[in-house]
């Protein structure tokens, strides 16, 4: 398996990072040095410069902004977790709670330990008057904290989240739909650092916590496919193939090119034995590939070996 991709801090630094279309996450292996950073690649990604200027929007309570941005992030990915999320909080601040209700519901049906997110959702059904659906959410964020116990890094968020519901159903549905919206957002160097951190467990083999920092990062770069690409493939060293293949499918949804997803989707397909699908990789990558990649040949040493005798 081919070792990380390399960049030089001095590369770094001069701003001149690989995009994502050449970006080359995930296969293991020696490691060392620096991985691309998203926050590097994000201005050639428009959905993931979108999610920032999103982000941005939000802090500065420009809601309109914020919604009209994250409106284009979730048309090439619009079963995100995060940017449903913030979907919602914009549309919260413009003080149309039915519409962040449909965005927070689309939020914790793709990630169900999005806790800000739950949060949320539970707040507007206590204000919209919705106190059963209200109440079930305040379960569920009771039940999160049961399993988290008093010391698990989520255990303050759970206690903050669970007492805002509380309140919220106290004060009952409300006349005057004001809100203003928690502004919970990681900042792009703490989403580098955390995806840097899941390149060095990734190489440890430490697959569990590299996806624990993969998702950190997504809170600051959205459906970024460098780190959909990584999360399809630590997953995939788990041995949970349907996850890791739903991974790579939104990364190719959203930046169709990226010839780190193509090649690891189609190793997915070798190991499952879909050996068609796998050559449909290849040769979508010996289209994008005009004089030849280190993607196409890998992918062709794995459909080789599949061939081989005793294989």
């Amino acid at each position: 398996m081919r070792a990380f991709l390399i960049v030089s801090v001095s590369t770094l630094m001069a701003g001149s990072a690989l995009s994502p279309g050449h970006a080359n996450p995930g296969g293991g292996g020696g490691g060392g040095g620096s991985a691309p950073r998203p926050s590097m690649s994000a201005p050639d990604f428009n959905p993931a410069d979108e999610y920032r200027k999103g982000i941005e929007a939000l802090k500065a309570s420009r809601y309109a902004d914020a919604k009209k941005s994250l409106k284009r992030v979730l048309e090439v990915a619009p079963r995100d977790a995060n940017a449903n999320f913030l979907a919602g909080l914009a549309d919260a601040g413009l003080n149309d709670l039915k519409a962040a209700q449909k965005h927070y519901e689309q939020a914790v049906r793709a990630d169900g330990k999005l806790i800000p997110a739950r949060q949320e959702l539970a707040v507007t059904y206590a204000k919209l008057g919705n106190r059963p659906k209200a109440e079930a959410q305040l379960g569920e964020l009771k039940k999160l904290a049961g399993t988290c116990g008093a010391t698990c890094p989520q255990a303050d968020q759970l206690k903050t989240a669970v007492a805002a519901v509380e309140s919220a159903l106290a004060q009952g549905p409300q006349a005057r739909l004001e809100t203003q919206p928690p502004l919970l957002f990681a900042s792009a160097a703490a989403g580098d650092q955390a995806y840097l951190d899941a390149v060095a467990l990734i190489n440890e083999g430490r697959f569990e916590a590299a996806i624990d920092s993969l998702h950190k990062a997504r809170t600051s770069f959205g459906a970024h496919p460098d780190v959909l690409t990584y999360l399809g493939f630590a997953n995939r060293k788990l041995k949970r193939f349907e996850v890791a293949e739903s991974y790579y499918r939104q990364a190719l949804t959203v930046a169709p090119a990226h010839k780190g997803a193509t090649e690891y989707y189609g190793e997915l397909m070798v190991e499952r034995g879909d050996l068609v699908g796998a050559r449909t990789m290849l040769a979508k990558l010996d289209r994008d590939c005009a004089f030849g990649c280190a993607e196409a040949d890998e992918l062709r040493r794995w459909i080789d070996a599949r061939h081989a005798p005793g294989s």
